[in-house]
């Protein structure tokens, strides 16, 4: 039987500020100290709260104390989520996926294949039932799945490092007041928080549509090049130009010429050669 100790990746996890020019705000510098100085996984809040499905409403059973490999988890987990913490909206601006990525909770099989499970199941099996936060899914039709969890930070999540509601409600009309101050300068409307919530919520999305795009294409071009590596020259040549006449009309084609063409099926296969041997050598 194989040991707790022995298949749970990266036994410490550390949350690793990504590399930014501009510096966090005051409040999110003040709150990761004070969440750094105490021990976030064993706040009496852990004991007190009852845990809730956040979808059924019902009372969730669990051991009264978290696991030493999760309770390191979380220690991380919220120093990420207040560095990504957008103090008017009360979103955390950062996937999962990023979230794990920088807390050293990812792992990658050797078959190549991302797992980011830990940090997951300790926000969907966790924190989100104890209160620390809330998670919205949002469907992608293009893609025909969710897209990562929106994550809103609760007032139960601040108090867990001694940040009171109250203050919060503080910082936050401050933040209002603040970027309500620009505004005004450059003769913009006055803001609701709502507003910018709702505004928060639409870049988040945005932003991962399009991480999400860049990704699909990324992924299919590497399906293509590997398709190329597999055939003869003069066939992958083929397969090239075949794709070509259909990304083109008529008239374009017309006005592009055999010699134009040539020099495009030339350009595309070397490249896909390019990204087909890059894989070979990773």
């Amino acid at each position: 039987m194989v040991s707790r100790k022995n298949y749970i990746h990266n036994l410490y996890p550390i949350f690793t500020q990504p590399k930014s020019k501009s510096k966090r705000p005051a409040f999110i510098r003040y709150a990761i100290k004070k969440a750094s100085q105490i021990d976030v996984a064993r706040s009496e809040i852990n004991y007190t709260i009852q845990p809730i499905n956040p979808i059924t409403g019902n009372i969730v059973p669990r051991f009264r104390r978290l696991n030493e490999h999760r309770a390191r988890a979380m220690r991380a987990m919220v120093q990420a989520m207040l560095y990504h913490f957008n103090i008017s909206s009360e979103l955390v601006m950062a996937s999962i996926e990023t979230l794990s990525d920088e807390c050293g909770l990812s792992t990658t099989s050797k078959a190549g294949n991302k797992s980011i499970t830990r940090a997951s199941r300790l926000i969907t099996e966790f924190m989100e039932p104890m209160g620390y936060v809330t998670c919205e899914k949002i469907w992608d039709r293009i893609m025909g799945t969710y897209i990562p969890k929106i994550i809103t930070l609760t007032p139960l999540f601040f108090m867990l490092f001694g940040i009171s509601k109250f203050r919060l409600d503080q910082v936050k009309k401050q933040q209002l007041n603040w970027i309500n101050e620009k505004r005004i300068k450059k003769g913009s409307f006055f803001i609701t928080l709502m507003e910018i919530k709702r505004e928060a919520k639409e870049q988040y999305i945005r932003k991962i549509f399009q991480y999400r795009k860049s990704k699909y294409i990324i992924e299919k071009q590497k399906k293509e090049a590997r398709k190329i590596i597999r055939l003869e020259e003069k066939t992958a040549r083929q397969y090239i130009l075949n794709g070509l006449v259909k990304r083109y009309s008529l008239e374009e084609l017309v006005k592009m010429g055999s010699i134009e063409l040539k020099k495009q099926v030339n350009f595309e296969y070397f490249r896909l050669k390019k990204i087909a041997n890059n894989i070979l050598h990773k």
